[in-house]
């Protein structure tokens, strides 16, 4: 008899990882990994990405790395048209830069926009297609809190904007692909235990505001944005589309 928990269960479905070869990206491929799907990490670091697929087929799980740059199109598509089926996205590839907007070259505010929003939208367009003609699918963003709020004391305009526009992107996409059987939800998270959030903690103002403006106290893990991935890509949360988890800590309460 089936159960509940039978409903977080990936088995015989693909799901392709943006940004996967490391941090939060790997560590929700491994989730979707250990709940049955065939994952396919999708990078453009084909050192970190080969290692990481070959970590996870140690594992005993199903691993493959594709190399992917999500500024560009064309890459998305021919990666979308190459893979037999997919059931789930996880849009996790993204930067920051932590520049005083008055100072931020042109080159920098497009590079962010290019990764974090328009990269989410060629591989939604790409993938979303590939879906829609499946009648079944489910797409993550990995957005962020600081599209609902502005971090201090760190400067950083082009992020906070970008990942306000996934939030949006996410929503407009789930009302027009939801009559498809594609649903399509965010995860907003805090500050993470990442390399590049470790390296933030070096600054003692930053550590100072970071944690303390943080109810729980401490950064988040990896897992913990990983789990609520999983709950999203499944049957789990079959009547969420639209939606978007804030995993912060309690950050965003204040």
């Amino acid at each position: 008899m089936a159960t509940l928990l039978d409903r977080f269960r990936l088995d015989n479905q693909v799901a392709v990882v943006t940004g996967g070869a490391r941090g939060i990206g790997l560590a929700i491929a491994t989730a979707l990994a250990e709940a049955g799907a065939r994952v396919v990490l999708a990078d453009r670091d084909p050192e970190a990405g080969e290692r990481s697929a070959a970590h996870l087929r140690g594992l005993g799980l199903a691993a493959e790395f594709h190399p992917l740059d999500v500024t560009r199109p064309e890459q998305a598509e021919a990666l979308a048209q190459a893979l037999e089926q997919v059931d789930v996205l996880v849009n996790n590839a993204g930067i920051c830069r932590n520049t005083p907007a008055l100072e931020t070259p042109d080159e920098e505010w497009r590079l962010v926009f290019e990764v974090n929003v328009h990269g989410v939208f060629w591989c939604s367009r790409a993938f979303g297609r590939r879906m829609v003609a499946q009648r079944r699918g489910s797409i993550v963003n990995i957005a962020s809190m600081s599209g609902r709020i502005v971090n201090k004391p760190q400067p950083q305009a082009a992020y906070n904007a970008s990942k306000a526009a996934v939030i949006h992107l996410t929503k407009s996409l789930a009302a027009e692909l939801a009559p498809f059987g594609v649903r399509v939800n965010a995860i907003s998270p805090g500050y993470i235990g990442t390399e590049m959030t470790r390296r933030g903690l070096e600054t003692p103002e930053w550590r100072r505001d970071w944690l303390g403006l943080t109810p729980l106290g401490r950064l988040g893990e990896p897992a913990e944005v990983a789990s609520c991935a999983l709950f999203l890509a499944s049957e789990a949360s079959s009547y969420l589309t639209g939606s978007e988890l804030v995993v912060d800590g309690g950050y965003t309460v204040w």
